[in-house]
């Protein structure tokens, strides 16, 4: 790549983007790779050819049609990583049917919310996990399961859901199992399928992703075949796989990480997708990875954090990684290079997106030097276009930070039924605007230097929290950091780091302190610090800086409104 002149990147079209739909790329697979595994759910002991389960996904899909579903209806699924989860995935896009990813983390509220926001016709679920009884939250939002007929479902909280089916064995009033789905086909549905694949279009929606709700009601992005095909392509091309590797996913399904960078970049490949549990745990993970020989590893930091630090790590034989994806937040340089270095993933490479754009917009490569891919989060994907600009929307020069815009066929179609928040993101022209803060270099390198809200303003310096988090790493002690700014009556505001140390390491607030001065600048080194045993988190592993905030605001009696 030539030097650049200002911050504004186009992506190689060398490779051509697949113009054909998910159910398509099932058939392909299967003609291609038919007798090679697809999956392998290591907690359900399932395995499934690529024929195996492209019988399985038709089956489903024939069943889902005699049960009334039709195309453009809306689907949800809420659940953990299973087999039933990458079925039901191109069961849906097989018949048109829109899938929606509901969070295994929301409760009543947010589960009605999201039904009735894209007027889900049908409900997948889990029965129960842990302590959570997801049948029981069911039915106290539709208590008229219990004298409802399978399938004709009417709810007054849910007026839209007619269907819910359960995984598992057992059976519950106004329920089907899923298991019994497919029982419901006759030969006119599994004659409609060959009809149905003709007549859908890959521009079509095909996915709704709910985006989070810190800043108000979630938000349903919604994404096509095209969008989330491709990319989950050009993530398999950037990890150079291949119908011989095996990649573990044990981040969620119900995020585009999962479904798109996992799920479909195998299926695009040939590759084999393993799930190692249903929800994450670092020791299956790290189980499953040596007993499946895997060859990648997805994970976010705190992902990786977690297995490193397990204490029978080194007894796991993880000779067989030589790549996967670190994604999901910033992605701290010390965590990368014992990535590298202890867990033999030698190919690693760092990811960046967001669900609006089918996620990925940049990528580390394979053969990027370690320092470019500890520092960065890579080049532009394939077919892409970035520009990085100012608060007036003016291109900036190369070095200079500002937002990440991006445009190309990874952009969604827009928030599901909300036509001015969309136009709040993307703009006229096209471009998606991210609320990132970026760097592109004169390669053509990104760096992410954090949220434009996450910003630090103090004392009219502009501190990006990831720059000091990273050099909080190179403490010996310091297993995690997470930085945020809190109001301040002088400085408008100060940094506060809270600090998750190593097991068995000991350090002072004072002595963090202490290890800074002399190494940044005085106005980054956190006026409060706070040594603690672990962060708020989303289920996908996302760190909830505003929680931290908040509960810093309260603890010091601080003024909360300031740039809240």
């Amino acid at each position: 790549m030539s030097e650049l002149e200002r911050s504004f990147v186009v992506g190689s079209t060398e490779v051509p983007l697949l113009e054909h739909t998910i159910g398509e790329q099932l058939d392909r697979s299967a003609a291609r790779w038919g007798e090679r595994e697809a999956l392998v759910s290591a907690h359900q002991g399932v395995r499934l050819s690529y024929q195996a389960l492209k019988e399985r996904v038709d089956a489903y899909a024939a069943g889902m049609l005699a049960l009334g579903l039709e195309r453009g209806d809306r689907l949800g699924i809420w659940s953990h990583n299973n087999w039933e989860w990458l079925v039901t995935q191109l069961a849906t896009a097989r018949i048109g049917v829109i899938l929606v990813n509901i969070n295994p983390a929301y409760r009543r509220s947010e589960l009605t919310f999201a039904l009735n926001k894209v007027g889900c016709k049908a409900l997948i679920s889990m029965p129960a996990f842990k302590t959570s009884d997801y049948v029981d939250i069911i039915q106290s939002i539709a208590p008229e399961l219990a004298d409802s007929e399978p399938g004709r479902l009417q709810a007054a909280k849910v007026p839209e859901l007619r269907l819910v089916a359960t995984l598992g064995e057992q059976h519950h009033s106004g329920m089907l199992r899923f298991v019994d789905l497919p029982d419901h086909a006759r030969q006119q549905h599994v004659d409609q399928l060959g009809r149905i694949a003709g007549e859908l279009d890959c521009n079509d929606a095909i996915n709704i992703q709910f985006t989070s709700g810190t800043t108000g009601s979630p938000k349903g992005a919604t994404l096509t075949h095209r969008n989330i095909l491709n990319n989950g392509f050009f993530v398999g091309e950037t990890i150079r796989l291949t119908e011989a590797d095996r990649l573990c996913v044990p981040v969620p399904l119900y995020h585009c990480f999962g479904m798109v960078m996992g799920n479909l970049a195998c299926l695009t490949h040939g590759s084999c997708v393993v799930y190692p549990s249903e929800a994450f745990e670092p020791e299956a993970v790290l189980r499953t990875v040596a007993a499946e020989r895997c060859t990648g590893l997805y994970g976010v930091p705190t992902m990786f954090n977690a297995e490193l630090a397990h204490p029978d790590f080194q007894t796991f034989d993880l000779g067989s990684l030589r790549t996967g994806i670190m994604a999901g937040s910033p992605c701290p340089v010390e965590v990368m290079k014992r990535v590298i270095n202890e867990m033999n993933m030698g190919e690693v490479t760092i990811a960046y997106g967001m669900t609006e754009t089918s996620p990925v917009s940049f990528q580390s490569s394979a053969t990027d030097p370690v320092e470019r891919r500890v520092s960065t989060v890579g080049r532009v994907h394939p077919h892409l276009e970035v520009k990085v600009v100012d608060d007036a929307g003016n291109i900036v020069a190369p070095g200079e930070p500002g937002e990440l815009c991006t445009r190309g066929y990874s952009v969604m179609q827009g928030y599901w039924g909300d036509a001015e928040k969309t136009a709040e993101v993307i703009d006229a022209e096209g471009w998606m605007h991210t609320g990132d803060l970026g760097v592109i270099d004169e390669q053509g390198y990104c760096s992410i230097i954090g949220r434009i809200k996450d910003m630090v303003i103090r004392g009219g310096e502009n501190i990006y929290p990831r720059e000091v988090e990273d050099f909080f790493y190179t403490h010996p002690a310091v297993e995690d950091v997470q930085v945020v700014g809190v109001p301040d009556s002088r400085y408008g505001e100060e940094l506060c780091a809270w600090v998750r140390l190593r097991s068995g390491a000991k350090a002072t607030e004072e002595e963090l302190r202490e290890f800074a001065r002399g190494e940044i600048a005085h106005h980054k080194i956190p006026r409060y610090i706070r040594i603690v045993d672990e962060f708020p988190m989303t289920v996908t592993g996302k760190i909830q800086k505003f929680l931290i905030r908040e509960q810093m605001v309260e603890e010091l009696g601080l003024d909360g409104d300031k740039n809240a």
